[in-house]
């Protein structure tokens, strides 16, 4: 039965997150909130002062030699001249002193040892004046009692904690860390502590942890609690419960959507008053913001009314994409403005579109990039942006904005990209555009076992995607497999045609098997490409542009069949291990890729073609390091051994410069 829209949440209007964070500090009265607590100097690394601090003892508290030598009173050297020292005796004009020392009463200046020459036991000769107070730290020459040491609402550091014991200060008053619970909703949603194995219709809980480890690095006191069923009176109970125990703030994990079952809006309403329903900013606009008052409804009234009013609630979309969005651009400033801290913010750098990304304009969008240099610049590849994509979170190296007016980016745009890894670990970054395979995964990770790790980024577009990132300067190389029937060679007739006139190294990664990957005991009895064409027979593609598509294409031809013949033709995926995915699953019967997918996802596979798959590399990146390591990785042994393991991979070229007409070398 269909449901009403009575029976569904209505967004309110949407407003930009930096209304929100706005409404929610208007909404709390921070002094009553968060408290000053005392805790032991030598923990207090992190934390924010909760008033002023002033030294007690001054640093140092006695006059100390700076160096090694000896103490003098300076009046009695100034007779002192190269080839006209003067001579002082041990108790009466100088003492033996080391660094750190006190200083000898009645000595102002000390003579370091190596300007001093010893004549014996209780006599040393000086050629050189001590101008008074010479290699002495004073008192008070770091710190003065009395004085101002550190104000109020400073953030302290490691060296902050040296100073507060240096000048007698033990314990330090400091703002009471932000308790924040995080509550995860929906009947679907299994306890990770359990270590479950999901059916169908059910996911592990894992954005507790996410928001658990990025509440913490703010500085807050994160908890969490098992997931909580679908139900209104068992959401009510575990908020109510998360007040009792003295949270400032209550995260409700997913049903903050616009779905029957979404309880967040009116279990807010419950506790007290709903600040918005909705951010204008994509993904992460089912964000709920509110706020509890002393006039909860019902049982509540008796329970909690006029302790925990002027608590923040917030409803965080079940999409980890979204839900990060949320807890990053909403929660986090208002985390911080509680707890006194400036936020550091993110460095900042301009790099170059990869790709076209286009966006829906109305909203503001927010996209994760993989980023490395390239070049003398940066360039940055859009990440897969669905909301529930965490690999997106996982691979970001920075993201960029696309404003809410904008129809989207054009590629090769200069756009701001904000780092969420540290810049100098860019140049660390080996950025591939092209076809995917399984091998580049591997790769991958033996790029990282490294003494010196590279990180290997790669934007998985196609062949000729990754033809068209060479071409524009956008990638230190390009994965590629294009076969041309007419000369029977791979990739070179394509870069004749498509990259005229650019310096191209083809360097062999394997000799690889593709085939119709089906389900296992192949049912429906798919041997070849004259079975796409029986209608009871779905198939699932690759994306245009693809080697794949493009030698799915070539036999089609061959075989006479119209790719309208094929049902699913224009069902696209945009790697090997997503058509396995789809024939494991059922989603499809058949689709063409690498033997090494079907064997991961112990699927069957009907054999079709050899070919090449090589790296193309621009000539003027030969000589850069990262490309140069690459080259020795994948010539081992080792590497090529961990190849072959992977199923359907030969290694009779690998690693070797390839040349026009030299095909599978034959």
């Amino acid at each position: 039965m269909a449901e009403s829209n009575s029976e569904r949440n209505v967004y309110l209007s949407t407003i930009p997150p930096e209304e929100a964070v706005a409404r929610a500090k208007a909404a709390l009265d921070r002094p009553e909130l968060i408290r000053a607590q005392t805790i032991p100097a030598h923990e207090a690394c992190g934390r924010v002062t909760a008033s002023p601090i002033f030294a007690r003892c001054s640093s140092p508290t006695f006059h100390a030699a700076a160096m090694d030598g000896i103490a003098v009173r300076s009046g009695d050297t100034f007779a002192a001249r190269e080839g006209s020292p003067v001579t002082l005796a041990k108790g009466r004009g100088f003492t033996p002193v080391n660094t750190g020392h006190s200083l000898p009463e009645g000595m102002d200046a000390v003579v370091m040892i190596e300007h001093v020459e010893q004549v014996d036991e209780n006599t040393v000769r000086v050629e050189a004046p001590a101008f008074p107070w010479q290699h002495v730290r004073r008192i008070g020459e770091d710190i003065v009692a009395t004085e101002l040491l550190l104000p109020q609402n400073h953030t302290l550091s490691a060296y902050d904690v040296g100073a507060l014991l240096a000048a007698g200060i033990f314990e330090v008053p400091v703002w009471e860390r932000v308790r924040i619970t995080f509550i995860p909703t929906g009947d679907e949603v299994l306890n990770f502590l359990d270590k479950p194995t999901p059916g169908a219709g059910q996911v592990i809980e894992s954005n507790s942890q996410v928001f658990r480890a990025i509440a913490a690095s703010w500085g807050a006191l994160p908890s969490w609690t098992p997931p909580v069923p679908d139900r209104p009176e068992a959401l009510q109970a575990a908020v109510a419960q998360a007040l009792a125990d003295g949270a400032h703030v209550v995260v409700v994990g997913a049903g903050s959507s616009a779905g029957s079952k979404d309880f967040t809006r009116s279990t807010f309403e419950a506790f007290g008053e709903v600040l918005c329903h909705g951010i204008s900013v994509m993904p992460g606009k089912p964000t709920v913001l509110g706020v509890t008052t002393d006039k909860f409804g019902g049982e509540l009234r008796g329970r909690l009314a006029g302790q925990l009013a002027g608590r923040l609630l917030i409803g965080a979309p079940g999409y980890p994409v979204s839900a990060v969005v949320c807890l990053e651009d909403v929660l986090e400033p208002v985390v911080r403005w509680l707890m006194r801290q400036q936020s550091p913010g993110r460095q900042k750098i301009r790099a170059r579109l990869a790709r076209k990304t286009p966006s829906r304009p109305g909203m503001e969008e927010i996209v994760r990039l993989a980023v490395g240099r390239v070049g003398n610049g940066f360039v940055a590849a859009p990440l897969a942006r669905g909301a529930g994509l965490i690999t997106s979170l996982t691979r970001a190296q920075a993201v960029t904005r696309i404003p809410a007016q904008s129809e989207g980016l054009e590629q090769d745009a200069d756009i701001e990209a904000e780092l969420l890894v540290p810049l100098a670990g860019l140049d660390r970054v080996l950025v591939h555009i092209g076809s995917h395979d399984n091998i580049l995964d591997l790769l991958a990770n033996e790029l990282m076992g490294l003494p010196e790790p590279l990180r290997l980024v790669s934007s998985h577009v196609g062949s000729m995607g990754g033809l068209t990132a060479l071409k524009n300067g956008a990638a230190l190389f390009a994965g590629c497999h294009l076969f041309d029937p007419e000369t029977r060679d791979f990739n070179f007739p394509f870069l004749k045609k498509h990259l005229p006139g650019l310096d191209l190294v083809v360097l062999n990664l394997a000799i690889r098997h593709q085939g119709l990957i089906v389900a296992k005991g192949n049912p429906k009895g798919i041997h070849g490409v004259a079975d796409l064409a029986r209608p009871e027979v779905g198939f699932i593609n690759r994306q245009r542009g693809a080697g794949t598509r493009i030698l799915l294409d070539h036999h089609l031809a061959v075989a006479g069949i119209a790719p309208a013949q094929v049902r699913g033709y224009d069902r696209e995926e945009f790697t090997h291990m997503a058509v396995a995915v789809n024939v494991l699953t059922g989603a499809a019967d058949c689709g063409l890729g690498i033997f090494a997918a079907a064997k991961a996802l112990g699927l069957d596979f009907a054999p079709l073609a050899h070919e090449r798959y090589d790296l193309v590399i621009p000539a003027a990146y030969l000589d850069d390091p990262r490309i140069q390591t690459l080259r020795a990785v994948i010539e081992t042994a080792a590497f090529q051994e961990r190849m072959q393991a992977l199923g359907g991979y030969e290694t009779t070229l690998t690693g070797k410069v390839m040349q026009p007409g030299m095909g599978l070398g034959e």
